[in-house]
């Protein structure tokens, strides 16, 4: 990817892009506001050492499409606070809360939970500034974290793909890359629908287990704050080796560009859908598409979280959230796979759909 974000920037966005620094309590951050034509800006804060603008770029185009795709009132941005997550809570309140009032006049951006930041963190920004999606329930908040919404409609994805591919989900192999959130709530459906989860990993490393890993005492496991690697029921391994496990579904749920060129040929699977936005560099997906394996736009798979939020933010019921997410996703994904066909990536026909309604958004608005 190019060093220079500008040279991504197109008719679309960003609309504005904000370097945040507040040396007294060592606060470095950026924010990319990247399309409002349907609403203000839904997206996540992200709390990572090794954040770049570029990534924040991409990562704020994906919420764009992800909100305009799902039909949401919301353009996209994105947030990142270059620091690590796994600081002293005091600390990450304090940055948390300076990161907020940073922000305050930013009306055209809604902040959410994302890697590295949560429910809690929600609640710091909203007693900050009054706004942010994903807050505690006790604040009168949706927490989609807690309630797994995104790992859900990954979830849906997942079940609507397979009967795409004529493939059954229960006994489906599965490998998730990343146990926070998203992979974890992921994990834990897919076992309720009768896939087997062969492998899982975290920062520490993957733990693999062909006949399936006990999702329940995995979970359990976790909440002990320590890697997968140590679960005793299966065999640790490196990071590196849950690519190459044999499954039929294959689910990133972390970090961009998980899959590139380098390493596309040693996935050994049918079906990528992603829980986490970007997993998947753009030249890996033309690769991914020779070889017959169907990627699921990430925008489109993962969109639960963001659903979740506008619910949320509209002022809507927690008993609306998981029919929302199912109904939109289903259809959505439903109807760029029949018009992608074999022929054409599945993505080329999400961006169809997401641009159509940025340009129809985009002819009322006064400044475009």
């Amino acid at each position: 990817m190019p060093g220079d974000p500008f040279a991504l920037a197109d008719e679309w966005g960003p609309k504005a892009v904000l370097h945040l620094h507040r040396p007294s309590v060592g606060l470095r951050a950026i924010l990319v506001i990247d399309n409002v034509a349907l609403g203000p800006a839904i997206g996540g804060v992200r709390m990572a050492p090794d954040v770049t603008l570029v990534e924040c770029f991409r990562l704020a185009r994906a919420m764009s499409l992800k909100n305009a795709a799902a039909g949401l009132p919301h353009g996209g941005g994105k947030a990142v606070i270059a620091a690590d997550p796994r600081r002293p809570v005091e600390e990450r309140e304090q940055l948390v809360r300076a990161f907020a009032r940073s922000i305050e006049g930013l009306v055209d951006y809604i902040p959410g939970p994302d890697m590295g930041t949560d429910e809690t963190a929600m609640g710091w920004i909203a007693d900050e500034i009054g706004r942010a999606i994903g807050r505690p329930a006790l604040m009168g908040g949706i927490p989609l974290d807690e309630l797994g919404a995104t790992g859900f409609g990954v979830a849906v994805a997942c079940e609507e793909a397979c009967a795409h591919l004529e493939m059954k989900l229960a006994g489906a192999r599965v490998a998730i890359q990343g146990f926070g959130a998203v992979g974890r709530h992921a994990a834990r459906l897919l076992a309720a629908r009768g896939a087997r989860i062969v492998g899982v990993a975290d920062s520490g490393g993957a733990v693999l287990a062909p006949r399936g890993l006990d999702v329940a005492a995995l979970l359990a496991h976790k909440e002990g704050g320590v890697s997968v690697t140590t679960f005793p029921g299966g065999t640790a391994a490196p990071l590196a080796a849950l690519l190459e496990v044999a499954c039929d579904i294959w689910i990133p749920a972390a970090r961009p560009d998980v899959i590139d060129a380098a390493n596309v040929g040693r996935l050994a699977a049918r079906l990528v859908v992603p829980g986490a936005n970007i997993p998947v560099a753009p030249e890996a997906e033309p690769l991914l598409h020779e070889r017959g394996i169907l990627l699921v736009p990430d925008f489109i798979a993962n969109a639960g979280g963001v659903i979740c939020g506008a619910i949320e933010h509209a002022g809507g019921r927690q008993s609306e959230v998981f029919g929302v997410i199912e109904e939109k996703i289903r259809a959505n994904l439903r109807q760029i796979l029949a018009e992608a066909g074999s022929a054409e990536l599945p993505r080329e026909a999400a961006l169809r759909l997401a641009k159509d309604r940025l340009r129809r958004a985009r002819a009322f608005r006064r400044w475009r």
